[in-house]
């Protein structure tokens, strides 16, 4: 079967004077916004192309098909499909999510705390019966337990409908609010609640107040975001004194707060946007905690300030800044202040006597691991749930009671096919680069892996926006390392992975440092003899995957293959492009080409589809969703349009769009291993393994 090829209709600009000719920009549909919320009015002729790309893609793996379906099998049977978290106590209920045998979407369910029958709140998997594509955003509770808003996405564009239930009935209000970003947040009163909705640019700007049993078309505007590269928020403290009104980019912010108890109130500012500087808030009594990096404190300082006058020329230090040591989070009890920090790598939670200030910490051993603090509802409490697990060693659940020090395991991932963590290594080491960094990258392998060059590797890698890639537990990786993989995530810069230095040097200007990392990371491991060059798989998502559109480019001899899920690849365009939704808000983090020559040359110079050239690439798989609002479809068709046309040497090159879901794929936990399946696939078959 040949390939689909792209018809060529050039589209020429003039930025800075630079004239730029994008062959393949018809692909962009003029009526996206349209799209995004009904996929059925995409131009015939796109789709005509993108289900073309996808039958090609279908018959270049139809060779697999046993493959995928025993990866699919097996990725299956490590789940326990009848799977439930550990219950969240709030008063006199205790909240949880879980999973029925064979069902593709949860439960959200509830029992008495002190025991007796549960009830079923909200049951996705029978709301997504005959839905290509279903997911379930938020399901909160009132402050009276009497009611749920909910809310939930048929489309995959991040654009939901929320809706009231009352709780002892399951029977859903009048009350519809279309166009919201999925989350609400109730007053104290239980009869109010507040939400944002999304701009005809699908950008989150305003904040309503909804009164329950009204119509959405009463609800009063709160607040309203002005300025397109800002997104809005609302949240609220642990204490649940105050409902956050956060308006931020990726380097500023802005928080308002209004008081739960006065729901018709005015909000109050805590402190105005500053370029630059973040800050998020917690409460006790008269003190707001604030985590920040103001006045310099680049890996971040905890301050407080008086709930009467919290502007920042109050602000006094109480946990100071420490270069190297980054402060991640924060939650404050009635008793205790909780915080996530990384240090030399690796995360480690601090608890803080509020009254005395006594510190100590919750610390592991292994080399690599990640740990994540549990949200729970209540305020007046001793007991702190946080998760634990390394590439090797499952998740586990802690509750651990802050006051003794004492640790009480609630849950531990259960892999129903086996798993011995005995049989496999976890290891951390350290690349290093031409300018005198080291990147550190987390292993993983089999115990009788040779490491003698022979093996293929999988690197992984996204370096933007400070994102840290936790060496974590994941069972789908299993079927790569027990097939002779090793696994490798490069941690490079544009994460936080060694502070917010680690992130400041890997965006902008410098964003080119995030590629060389990744090779560098390619390059020792094969010096090492974990792998050797040219048995490299590299994978990346989103941003990860403009990453690899740019290591392709860069070093494609290095690389077997390459999997680019949802890429941001034609970055020059999109940053060109203000009327998408993320354009705006992103240009902190990569530069604005249309008000900076220098941000334009930047981006053009590494910009994935603007550098496409003549040479032979590895085999890559790219994957996109029609109803992608972050990395919209056209990105991975465009891109793969010009390296059809382009490239040389008959290396395999795939397109596959998921024409029912948006950034996050199949929306199913058994359609999403479909996906996954396939993908590993396509990485064993260029590896040899398939």
């Amino acid at each position: 079967m040949k390939p689909p090829i792209a018809a060529k209709r050039p589209v020429i600009t003039h930025h800075h004077g630079v004239t730029l000719t994008d062959d393949y920009a018809w692909l962009r549909a003029e009526n996206w916004q349209e799209v995004m919320r009904d996929p059925s009015v995409l131009d015939p002729e796109i789709r005509a192309h993108l289900d073309a790309e996808n039958a090609y893609t279908a018959a270049e793996m139809a060779d697999t098909e046993a493959l995928q379906a025993a990866l699919f099998k097996e990725m299956r049977a490590r789940i326990k499909e009848d799977d439930s978290s550990v219950p969240a106590q709030d008063g006199p209920y205790a909240y949880s999510t879980r999973f029925v045998e064979g069902a593709q979407h949860p439960l959200i369910v509830r029992t008495p705390r002190d025991g007796g029958p549960e009830t079923i709140l909200i049951d996705a998997d029978a709301m997504a019966k005959d839905l290509a594509y279903f997911d379930l955003g938020g399901a909160d509770h009132s402050s009276d337990h009497r009611l749920i808003a909910w809310s939930f996405d048929d489309r995959g564009s991040e654009s939901y409908t929320l809706k009231l239930r009352e709780a002892d009935t399951g029977t859903d209000l009048t009350d519809n609010i279309e166009g919201t970003t999925g989350g609400a947040v109730w007053a104290a009163d239980s009869a109010t609640l507040f939400y944002t909705v999304l701009d005809d640019n699908h950008r989150p700007c305003r904040l309503f107040r909804h009164v329950v049993d009204t119509p959405s078309s009463e609800d009063v505007l709160v607040y309203e975001e002005s300025d397109p590269g800002f997104f809005l928020g609302v949240g609220q403290t642990q204490s649940a004194r105050f409902i956050l009104i956060d308006t931020h980019d990726h380097e500023t912010a802005e928080v308002h707060l209004l008081d739960a108890a006065d729901p018709t109130g005015s909000p109050r500012l805590v402190a105005s946007r500053q370029t630059g500087v973040e800050y998020e808030i917690e409460h006790n009594g008269d003190t707001l905690y604030i985590l920040t990096n103001a006045d310099g404190a680049e890996d971040f300082k905890i301050v407080t300030t008086p709930v009467a006058t919290p502007g920042r020329e109050n602000w006094t230090d109480l946990v100071p800044h420490r270069p190297g040591t980054l402060i991640l989070g924060l939650t404050v009890y009635k008793e205790f202040m909780v915080r996530l920090e990384r240090f030399a790598g690796l995360p480690r939670i601090i608890i803080r006597e509020l009254a005395s200030g006594e510190e100590h910490s919750i610390e592991f051993d292994e080399e690599a691991y990640s740990l994540g603090l549990g949200d729970g509802y209540e305020f007046d409490t001793t007991s702190l749930r946080f998760s634990y697990s390394s590439m090797t060693t499952p998740s586990r659940v802690y509750d651990y009671d802050m006051r003794t020090r004492t640790r009480v395991l609630r849950k531990e991932q259960e892999v129903p096919s086996g798993h011995d963590p005995d049989a496999y290594v976890t290891r951390r080491v350290f690349a290093p680069t031409a300018d005198g960094e080291t990147v550190p990258v987390s292993l993983l392998y089999r115990k009788d892996t040779p490491l003698d060059g022979s093996a293929p590797l999988l690197l992984y890698g996204y370096g933007a926006y400070g994102m840290t890639i936790p060496a974590s537990f994941s069972t789908t990786r299993l079927s790569l390392v027990d097939r002779g993989f090793v696994y490798a995530i490069a941690h490079i810069r544009g994460g936080k992975d060694k502070g917010y230095r680690w992130y400041r040097e890997g965006r902008r200007d410098k964003k080119t440092n995030s590629f060389t990392d990744f090779t560098a990371a390619g390059e020792f491991l094969a010096s090492e003899q974990f792998t050797s060059r040219g048995q490299i798989v590299a994978w990346g998502g989103s941003a990860g995957g403009m990453l690899m559109g740019a290591v392709a480019n860069l070093a494609p001899d290095l690389f077997g293959g390459i999997v680019a899920e949802v890429p941001f690849v034609d970055v020059l365009n999109t940053m060109l492009d203000d009327s998408l939704p993320l354009t705006p808000p992103e240009w902190p983090e990569w530069g604005n080409p249309i008000e900076s020559a220098a941000d334009f040359a930047t981006i053009a110079a590494y910009s994935p589809y603007d550098n496409v050239t003549a040479q032979a690439y590895p085999p890559i798989l790219a994957i996109g969703g029609l109803t992608d609002p972050r990395v919209t479809y056209w990105e991975p068709a465009k891109w793969v349009a010009k390296l059809r046309e382009t490239k040389l040497g008959d290396a395999q090159l795939l397109l596959k769009t998921n024409m029912d879901a948006g950034h996050g794929g199949a929306s199913g936990r058994f359609d999403s291993l479909k996906e996954t399946a396939f993908a590993t696939a396509f990485a064993l078959k260029v590896a040899g393994r398939a």
